[in-house]
Formats: structure tokens, C-alpha cells, sequence
């Protein structure tokens, strides 16, 4: 977009907008926000991001994520900006129950009702809104064939990491040729399946004349907002074929080193790490959800699990070990799938072709 548009990137500050700011080549201004219900700080994070449009005076406002969409959606209709663009990447409020769930669903609506357009990541997105009424379905619509961002398919890539490398990083982790490597990349956090999957390695890993397996977690224990619990915990510590090696900024070479990702996620928009492992050349197991259930199609490159169901989970892993031509199968059409359906020019693409007609349409020019 900076080659066509003037961009400035707007979040919290950290490292991360830093990097973002250096990667992309871009200015960035840093707003605290916070990803908790906190009235009295996102007030001051509304009041912030209101001055920073009224000076800007952008054209576009495209946000991301629940708080940010809530807090530029409202800055930039109360600023006057005339495309106001939130992209909906899942719902946490999916899995929240009670009075905390009527608030997060109010937020939701007045979200929708700031924003002009409003683009779901996934087929299953949008109609899980139009579903509860956040907003009419003429102010949807889902990019392309889904996902925020795409996948750059050159940068996702077997070739892209090493055979030495490769060698030495199963060395470290101790990690035998012979083994069979089921990858988890993303938060360790409950939503995210966790409990269930550890329960379900746990089945397989305890079964009598089993090649020998192991779990490898990719990412940060996150205790704070949705703990594990307390025996999951005590697996991933004590079971010596459970590898967990924290966050990762590049993941492709555990992926390089693994034979299926495991996704066993409550809910999700469009999530990025199936679209990884797929262009990495691995079938997946993921649970049936949105976006999930419309990467994978069952049976040809992955599988598809019912959601906190950790013996299907076993099973399905236990087949891939198993069943060698049904895994091969699978993996031959990892990569090609991914490639056909969510290049990340493509998506990038479409995106620049919704901003210009929605210039063109108000008769601004760029």
C-alpha cells in the first residue's frame, strides 16, 4: 500500500511497531491500548487517536483487532474520515458467556455501526455476524477467497531452510529422524486448544507398539488472560516428547523439521499459521471452524476435528502416523493448495483494488 498511499501505522508501543516501522518503511505512532475491558484507558486511547485523524485528516482508516476497531472506528467517524475500514480477523467473544459477553457484543455493533465497510476474513465470519445481527450484510464483505494478509508462498517455502540447518536444529532439540514431528505454533492459551491437544498426545504417546512421536510447541505461555490448566501444564514439563521452545519470530525451520501442524483452536478468523505450515508442505489437523474448515478440505490436504474433542484428536494423528499413503497424500497437496488459493499478492491485490474504488466512488484523489 505505501507505494500507491501515504501510510501510517497506529498501535501500541513496543518493539514490534519499531520493527514495523523499520521493515515496512513507514512512520508509526504509538496510542496505548490496552487488549482488556479498561473503560478510563480507552477513553484516553479514543481522545488520542481522535487528535492524531483530526491532524492527520486521512483519507482512509483501516483498523484490526477488537480494541482497535472499537477505538479508531469511533475516532475516525467522530474525525469525519470518509472510509472507515475494519477487518475482522475472529471474535473473541465467541467463548465468553454472560454479562462480559453482552458488553463485548455491544462493543462489537458500535464497531460495525463507526465503520463504512467491514470486511470478515472468512466466509464463516460473515455469517456468523450477519448470524447475530452485529450489522446488515450489505456493509460485509470477505477479500478475495479469505485471510487479512495472504501467504507469501517464496518466503513460506521447504527450499528456505537448509538441510544443515534443519540437522542441527533436531539435534538440539533432540529430535530423532526416525521420529514423527507434530507441530502447534501460536499462543499456549486455552482457546487455542491446547489442554485438549496435550490430553490427546498424551493418549497416543502412551499407546504399545507406537512409532515413536513427539509434540513440538511453537510459542508463549500465556497465563494471564486464559490459563492452562494445571495438569496440561505439568505434561509439557515432565513429558520428554513435548518440546515447547517459546516464541519464534521465524518459524519456518520448525516447520522444516515437523511432519503435520496440529491446530486444535476454539475459534479463529483466518488463521496465517495454516496457511504457513500448508506452503511449508504439511497437512494439517484442525478443528471445525471458521476459516480453519475453508483452508483445509477434508481429506486432501489436511483433516478436520470436531472443536474440544481430544480422542478424535488422537485418532486423526494416530492415522497420519500409521496410514503412510493416506500421509503422503496429504502432503503432496499441502503446498499446491495453498499457492492456488491464498498467494499473498492476490489478496494484496484485491485490497488495493477496494481502496481505489472506494476513493474513486467519493471523487477524492490519492
Amino acid at each position: 500500500m505505501s507505494e500507491h498511499f501515504d501510510v501510517i501505522g497506529v498501535s501500541s508501543p513496543g518493539k514490534e511497531l519499531d520493527e514495523v516501522k523499520n521493515d515496512e518503511g513507514i512512520d508509526v505512532i504509538s496510542i496505548d491500548m490496552s487488549r482488556k475491558i479498561t473503560p478510563i484507558k480507552d477513553i484516553k486511547s479514543l481522545w488520542s487517536t481522535y487528535k492524531f485523524l483530526k491532524r492527520e485528516n486521512p483519507q482512509i482508516v483501516h483498523t484490526h483487532t477488537p480494541k482497535a476497531g472499537i477505538v479508531g472506528m469511533l475516532a475516525a467517524r467522530m474525525a469525519g474520515v470518509p472510509h472507515r475500514l475494519h477487518t475482522v480477523a475472529g471474535l473473541p467473544l465467541m467463548e465468553v458467556k454472560g454479562m462480559k459477553r453482552h458488553v463485548l457484543d455491544l462493543v462489537e455493533k458500535l464497531t460495525y455501526a463507526s465503520a463504512t465497510q467491514v470486511y470478515p476474513n472468512s466466509k464463516g465470519l460473515s455469517d456468523y455476524i450477519i448470524k447475530h445481527k452485529y450489522t446488515n450484510k450489505y456493509k460485509l464483505k470477505v477479500i478475495g477467497n479469505g485471510s487479512s494478509n495472504g501467504i507469501d508462498t517464496s518466503f513460506f517455502s521447504p527450499q528456505q531452510v537448509s538441510e544443515d540447518h534443519k540437522i542441527l536444529l533436531k539435534e538440539q532439540l533432540k529430535i530423532k529422524d526416525t521420529d514423527f514431528v507434530f507441530v502447534f505454533v501460536g499462543r499456549l492459551v486455552g482457546d487455542k486448544g491446547i489442554n485438549e491437544l496435550i490430553k490427546a498426545f498424551s493418549a497416543l504417546n502412551n499407546q504399545e507398539n507406537q512409532q515413536r512421536s513427539k509434540l513440538l510447541l511453537v510459542g508463549c505461555l500465556e497465563q494471564e488472560l486464559d490459563p492452562l490448566y494445571s495438569d496440561t501444564l505439568k505434561e509439557i514439563e515432565n513429558n520428554p516428547n513435548i518440546i515447547s521452545v517459546g516464541f519464534q519470530r521465524d518459524v519456518r525451520p520448525y516447520f522444516a523439521i515437523s511432519n503435520a501442524l496440529v491446530f486444535p483452536s476454539y475459534r479463529e478468523g483466518f488463521p496465517n499459521v495454516v496457511m504457513q505450515a500448508g506452503a511449508m508442505e504439511l497437512p494439517s489437523i484442525v478443528s471445525d471452524i471458521n476459516g480453519c474448515n475453508e483452508i483445509i478440505i477434508e481429506n486432501q490436504n489436511g483433516v478436520i476435528v470436531p472443536v474440544k474433542d481430544s480422542e478424535r484428536l488422537t485418532e486423526e494423528m494416530e492415522k497420519m502416523i500409521m496410514n503412510k499413503d493416506y500421509y503422503q497424500a496429504l502432503k503432496m497437496n499441502a503446498r499446491p493448495m495453498i499457492e492456488d488459493r491464498f498467494e499473498q499478492s492476490v489478496i494484496w491485490n484485491a485490497i488495493l483494488s477496494e481502496y481505489n474504488k472506494l476513493i474513486k466512488e467519493k471523487g477524492f484523489r490519492k
